[in-house]
């Protein structure tokens, strides 16, 4: 899923609440989760490809938009709940295209693989990337499936989340290995999309990264409405 880094633009009532609880200073690794990604396992089925988190709804149809601007460059990401699976470590998924522009030029296409657990988790099983330049495939950079190269699924949306909850989304190292913190719950956001107050705030780190950060926020019945410099602009 969408992993551009930038200076978050969640309401500053919501800043100083969230980074008074945990380091934004960008260096160092991450903290240790405190989720086990063991309800993911493909054994631990059986899975569901009806996704219905409150935080991370997956309906066949939906499509969220989200725009803002980062470094001068306008950015827009539309999210697709596609009516397509992918089996991907012997798990039936369902497949969620991600296309991202950067001042009206397409810059990447992807296919992620969610599922849903029995305990409501959703967990995530990888995903397929095609980077563009000037209308060309040129790459495919944090590609990754679980089942291959010791890769694992990882927990997208946890079933009952709870401030302080540590989780990793991605587990294909050396490649994708992305971790969430749920550092609020409840908290009003204003996006061109609306007013929210049933709101989950994470703070994602990545080790791959030197430990950057990067804030998101989920609305209930939606998912996710903002993502660093991307707001939620229609669902």
């Amino acid at each position: 899923m969408l992993k551009r880094i930038g200076v978050s633009i969640i309401s500053l009532a919501i800043s100083f609440l969230v980074i008074g609880g945990c380091s934004s200073s960008g260096g160092g690794s991450c903290p240790d989760t405190t989720l086990n990604i063991s309800v993911c396992d493909p054994s631990a089925g059986p899975f569901s490809i009806i996704i219905d988190n409150e935080f991370f709804p997956l309906f066949v149809g939906d499509e969220l938009v989200l725009e803002g601007e980062e470094d001068g460059e306008f950015l827009e990401v539309i999210i697709t709940v596609l009516d397509e699976i992918e089996v991907v470590a012997g798990v039936t998924t369902r497949v969620i295209e991600e296309t991202e522009f950067v001042d009206g030029e397409l810059l990447e296409i992807s296919r992620n693989f969610f599922v849903q657990a029995p305990d409501g988790t959703v967990c995530y099983y990888g995903e397929d990337v095609d980077v563009y330049e000037d209308g060309i495939i040129v790459g495919h950079p944090g590609e990754w499936r679980a089942g291959e190269d010791g890769n694992l699924p990882g927990i997208q949306m946890p079933g009952n989340p709870q401030i302080g909850d540590i989780y990793a989304q991605e587990i294909a190292p050396g490649i994708a290995q992305d971790q969430a913190e749920i550092v609020a719950l409840g908290e009003t956001i204003t996006v061109p999309a609306g007013t929210f107050s049933d709101t989950l705030i994470t703070e994602d780190c990545n080790p791959l990264d030197n430990g950057a950060l990067d804030d998101k926020a989920y609305v209930s019945g939606i998912g996710l409405a903002i993502d660093a410099a991307a707001e939620l602009v229609s669902f």
